[in-house]
């Protein structure tokens, strides 16, 4: 490849100074000829015109000093803006390599050459992991040559294959600007063209008298350290809140969802305070934020969505913080305390997961222990019907859905002192418990309007109560089948099943189920097993998860052990019972469990298993820390 680079530029340079082109290129630059004489001339080449372009265009590259604008203009004089700019980036390209072919050749001996008006940190932009993006951003920089953009790609490593398509699509910006002025003056206005001109003439004016600032923040860039997750958490403005509470308002409208929003404290919560919500739905913290906006909470998120750089960063901008659940997390612990000692509103959502049936499930008891340390007043947001209107199985918001959230105070900051953990325990138990179906019960005029309101229930109910096996659930629309058995339910819309099913509703359903997997985990050798895909939080930022490798998990009573690879070495990875207090799942989608501020996140091959591993990990860990109480 090489060997035919050298070959092709020499035979190039040949041509380019052989007979009537030599005398173009003299004209050229000593101005014998005005840019229509030009033009005219190169358009009588025809293909030896467009190697002359291409010609000129290498050379600008390869001899920095020589400037791009003229050649690129008259590029788009002569041939208009399509060939022009091919000419011009063929030129750039066969110029790069040219530049790339020298670095190979003479290497270090180049640096002083090419670098010395770059005042960049080479050693950290050459082993950032951003090193396209730096490359990228030079060619939008004034005064800086292609060929010192190119040594600098060159010198930091990267193959020729790499290097040509950066390099070349970084240079296509500028090719483009310089060309379609050329092709603009002979199409269109000469007062439009000096319009254009101009405005890029001051561009360039302002970029070059910014340009040590610019090298500054390139180089702090450099400096900054790669994204995690961790955070300290800051005051926010509450316009934040509520802008996110109008168009919370406006999204729930058009999705056809009532919200009628009671506060009984008789305006806005006065920090330090702690706030409790019951957690039925993943769009609980619109409910609960809209009633608090006032208050600026800090509302305790999972430390799975701080992941995403971007989303990490909107959650941050709202005053939230990340909670690894289920796990010891000190970062989240002094979180907690900088925003009551700031005398800020805390939220947090208990449970800690999602209502798998919209029925109140548990919560840690170090919650409560915590409410009596911190001595502040504890209020309540109890939410009504946000199970039913987007439940945990579901797909998306239900049409026809009434939501109820209810502000109030629990106890004063007095009262949590002097209560126990257990008195504190059974007045947040009794406030925040909730049965959804019980609910709607009491409310006979709601109903949803969804087609599809049974579709995804085979996620979380993955026993057939007729044939008794495993995994042979399906749903469409509003009806329930068994692989094996046929049509077992049909859905009404008020999430009741028709007077032949095997069960009132869905929730009678799991709890049936439920039953079934207690008989099972009190056998002495019962184990779950299944083949997995495992994944890691993601490196940098780009994403929440990252496929990290695939094994096997088993969950028995002595915990959950991972057998697999893992960033392509064999290893195993166990979770003692006694780190687990339930492991969270994903309706249809995964199991999970944290382990300091890393999630282990495993995905079953056969996903409807997912549910079997939360309904198991819950008894075994209640009978685990019965045993070892």
């Amino acid at each position: 490849m090489v060997l035919i680079s050298i070959v092709a530029i020499a035979l190039l340079m040949v041509f380019l100074f052989s007979g009537e082109n030599f005398d173009l290129l003299r004209s050229l630059f000593l101005e014998e000829h005005t840019d229509e004489e030009l033009r005219d001339k190169l358009a009588a080449f025809g293909v030896r015109g467009y190697l002359t372009i291409a010609l000129l265009s290498m050379l600008q590259v390869v001899i920095t000093v020589l400037p791009a604008e003229p050649v690129q203009v008259l590029a788009g004089l002569t041939f208009g803006f399509p060939i022009g700019l091919a000419c011009c980036a063929v030129g750039v390209l066969l110029g790069h390599t040219v530049i790339y072919l020298l670095y190979r050749f003479y290497g270090e001996r180049m640096r002083a050459y090419f670098v010395k008006s770059l005042h960049l940190d080479f050693e950290k932009a050459a082993t950032s992991k951003k090193l396209v993006l730096f490359v990228l951003l030079l060619y939008f920089l004034p005064a800086i040559p292609y060929g010192m953009i190119c040594f600098f790609a060159a010198s930091a490593g990267m193959k020729y294959p790499r290097y040509i398509a950066v390099t070349t699509l970084g240079a296509i910006p500028s090719i483009c600007i310089g060309v379609g002025l050329g092709h603009m003056a002979m199409t269109a206005s000469w007062i439009l063209s000096v319009c254009v001109f101009a405005v890029l003439v001051v561009l360039l004016i302002v970029l070059a008298f910014h340009r040590e600032r610019i090298f500054r923040k390139i180089n702090a860039y450099l400096d900054r350290p790669p994204y995690s997750s961790k955070t300290v958490v800051r005051p926010y403005s509450v316009h934040k809140l509520s802008f996110a509470y109008v168009v919370s308002r406006i999204v729930l409208f058009l999705r056809g969802v009532r919200v009628r929003y009671i506060n009984e404290t008789g305006g806005k919560v006065e920090g330090p305070a702690i706030v409790l919500c019951n957690h039925g739905s993943f769009i609980d913290f619109v409910y609960a934020g809209s009633l608090l906006r006032r208050s600026a909470p800090h509302f305790i998120v999972a430390r799975l969505y701080f992941y995403q750089r971007i989303v990490g960063r909107l959650l941050r901008a709202v005053g939230c913080f990340p909670k690894s659940m289920f796990a010891a997390d000190i970062e989240s612990a002094r979180n907690c305390l900088r925003v009551l000692r700031s005398g800020g509103v805390l939220a947090m959502m208990p449970e800690a997961r999602l209502s798998t049936v919209g029925r109140f499930e548990d919560m840690q008891s170090g919650t409560f222990a915590f409410l009596k340390t911190c001595g502040v007043p504890v209020y309540t947001v109890c939410i009504s019907g946000d199970y039913l209107a987007d439940p945990k199985w579901g797909h998306g918001l239900r049409r026809g859905s009434y939501v109820e959230a209810r502000l109030s105070l629990l106890m004063d900051g007095k009262t949590a002192t002097e209560a126990t953990p257990a008195q504190i325990e059974s007045c947040v138990t009794e406030r925040l418990r909730y049965d959804e179906l019980a609910w709607l019960a009491a409310h006979p005029d709601v109903h949803y309007r969804s087609r599809t309101l049974a579709e995804g229930l085979e996620n979380i109910l993955s026993l057939c109560p007729k044939c008794k096996q495993k995994y042979t659930i399906k749903t469409k629309r509003r009806a329930v089948y068994c692989q094996t058995c046929g049509k077992l339910a049909e859905m009404n819309d008020r999430y009741a099943f028709d007077p032949d099913a095997p069960f009132a509703n869905f929730a009678d359903w799991y709890e049936w189920q439920m039953e079934d997997m207690r008989a099972r985990v009190a056998q002495p050798d019962f184990s779950l097993t299944s083949p997995v895909e495992y994944c890691l939080p993601s490196i940098g930022g780009r994403g929440m998860l990252r496929t990290a490798g695939r094994g096997v998990c088993t969950l028995d009573a002595t915990g959950l052990h991972y057998e697999g690879t893992l960033d392509g070495e064999h290893t195993r990875i166990d979770f003692p019972m006694k780190e687990i207090y339930r492991l969270l799942f994903g309706a249809g989608e995964d199991f999970e469990i944290y382990r300091g501020t890393t999630i282990h996140y495993f995905r079953p091959d056969e996903r409807r298993a997912a549910v079997d591993f939360y309904m198991a990990s819950m008894l075994l860990s209640d009978q685990y820390h019965a045993d070892n109480a």
